[in-house]
């Protein structure tokens, strides 16, 4: 019987390993898996390589990944936000490295690492820093940067409802980047709202299959970062 159901969040993530390559899903907090993060951070697995959208706010959440010295790179769009602290004084002083992706960039580099593209070429990013040392093509007497496509050996999404064969439903925002990294990771770890019952999610609303996922964890009232940082809580707490 298939039921990628776990218990707890310290059992969805007891298989990420020093040195792995992460992608943790977020466009704001629609799709940002706080506890599976704090549950890494209390994994302890360090060497991290984080692709997301941002470096988190705060001292939550993926800044409390990055503070605790677990992560040293960051794959992103937006390094700096209104709330960023921990990130940009780390990167100042050379103790965490960046790779800097436009966004849409990011999401169709995940795409096609999902898809099994190797690379594509986009116009984004073409006669600035971004572009430096990539290869550029003419087409249609345009220039066009390649960009490589991005797989992980994990993933950490949110998601509104699953059910225990692992098929997925979003809320909002969410389905900005939690669907294509649910593909483009060889193990996805998936924190729901709510299980319900197979048979319970609509064939025809599924957004993510559960043949891309791995673990899935019931978290029915998920911290709300903005919250968090509002109090300026600090995790571990």
């Amino acid at each position: 019987m298939i039921n990628k159901i776990v218990k707890s969040t310290a059992e969805a993530v007891a298989d990420i390993f020093d040195g792995a390559v992460v992608m943790i899903s977020g466009f704001g907090e629609a799709g940002s898996p706080i506890e599976l993060i704090h549950a890494l951070i209390d994994r302890g697995a360090k060497n991290l390589t984080v692709v997301s959208n941002n470096t988190g706010s705060g001292h939550v959440g993926i800044a409390a990944l990055i503070e605790n010295k677990q992560v040293k790179k960051m794959i992103c769009s937006f390094p700096r936000t209104t709330n960023s602290i921990v990130f940009p004084e780390l990167y100042k002083k050379g103790e965490i490295e960046l790779e800097l992706v436009p966004q849409g960039t990011l999401a169709e580099r995940i795409r096609a690492g999902g898809a099994g593209i190797p690379a594509f070429y986009t116009p984004t990013s073409v006669n600035t820093p971004l572009a430096e040392g990539k290869e550029i093509r003419v087409f249609n007497d345009q220039p066009f940067v390649m960009e490589y496509g991005i797989r992980a050996d994990f993933s950490l999404v949110k998601c509104k409802t699953a059910d225990r064969y692992g098929n997925l439903i979003y809320n909002k925002t969410a389905r900005n980047f939690g669907p294509v990294m649910c593909t483009a990771a060889e193990t996805t770890i998936v924190q729901a709202g709510e299980i319900v019952e197979l048979g319970g999610i609509d064939p025809e609303t599924v957004v993510t299959p559960g043949i891309f996922v791995k673990k899935v964890v019931e978290i029915p009232n998920p911290a709300e970062e903005s919250k968090l940082v509002k109090e300026n809580r600090r995790y571990p707490w």
